[in-house]
């Protein structure tokens, strides 16, 4: 079984989207760079789509070229004219004439706050990408966001579990009652996580701690694939509880609620939370 770290998911699901996105946006490229601590340079790292190699590997200043001009502003940018446009530095001319890119957009990817990504698409010759590029962008560039907070929060509990253990040392130490509420934690991961074999390591680790438990560790809702957690902040919300109350609650960030959130609304049709409560209730998810 290979177990996957968080930025190792994160960078997965990336490809997966530089190929999602290419062939939704109908481009000849797609391509992207990873956001250096700091957001102070960028590394490309995968590209879909190249003609030669001399994208791959290439370094990117916060605030140069299209790229670095779209992590600076926190928001897409495009040109219709690479070499001939103005607006961005020229430094990495070289490398866009080599691939024979003229129309290149880019759109940052954040994560728990900060820059993570940033995802180009280009066409070669004069085809114009328009406004379209962005309508097939926006989804899968959300749903990858939605992937790295995910990815986040498993690793800051996972850390938070692993520092508990070391610091009691002694396994006899924990209470009966102790080690089903960190059963109880990796339950709540387990159905957090889309990675197959990570969700297969939370299950083994649930076992041992909670040997004969007559509850399953997770279960997916096969209707509208909402995880428990996301049912558990809909839960708390339907409550009357605010991003803050709910964050302290179910000990989450108030950033990583508002995640769950916004996927439990996506996947109720909800455009707004009262709706998403009141469409939970209706299929019965919510009492």
């Amino acid at each position: 079984m290979v177990y996957l770290m968080p930025e190792q998911r994160s960078e997965v699901a990336v490809t997966k989207v530089l190929t999602s996105v290419r062939g939704r946006a109908g481009v000849d490229a797609a391509f992207a760079a990873r956001v250096e601590p700091g957001a102070r340079a960028m590394r490309i790292l995968y590209v879909r789509g190249g003609l030669t190699k001399s994208l791959s590997g290439l370094t990117i200043a916060s605030g140069a070229g299209l790229g670095g001009k779209s992590l600076v502003l926190g928001r897409p940018v495009r040109v219709d004219n690479y070499l001939a446009a103005r607006g961005i530095t020229h430094n990495y001319d070289h490398a866009v004439e080599k691939e024979q890119l003229r129309t290149v957009a880019a759109m940052p990817v954040r994560g728990d706050g900060a820059p993570r990504y940033v995802i180009y698409v280009g066409t070669r010759g004069d085809k114009a990408l328009g406004d379209r590029w962005l309508d097939a962008m926006a989804p899968v560039v959300r749903e990858l966001e939605q992937e790295i907070a995910v990815a986040d929060e498993v690793e800051r509990r996972l850390s938070a579990l692993a520092a508990d253990v070391h610091a009691r040392r002694d396994p006899a130490v924990l209470t009966a009652g102790e080690m089903q509420e960190i059963a109880g934690e990796l339950a709540e991961l387990a159905g957090a996580v889309h990675d197959a074999s990570l969700r297969q390591r939370l299950e083994a680790l649930h076992d041992r701690l909670a040997p004969g438990h007559a509850q399953q560790p997770w279960r997916e809702r096969p209707d509208l694939g909402l995880t428990p957690r996301e049912v558990a902040v809909l839960e708390k919300v339907a409550l009357g509880g605010t991003n803050a109350v709910v964050a302290e609650g179910l000990g989450l960030l108030p950033n990583t609620v508002k995640s769950y959130l916004k996927s439990a609304m996506r996947k109720l049709g909800a455009s707004n939370r009262v709706q998403a409560i009141v469409e939970a209730r209706n299929l019965g998810i919510l009492p």
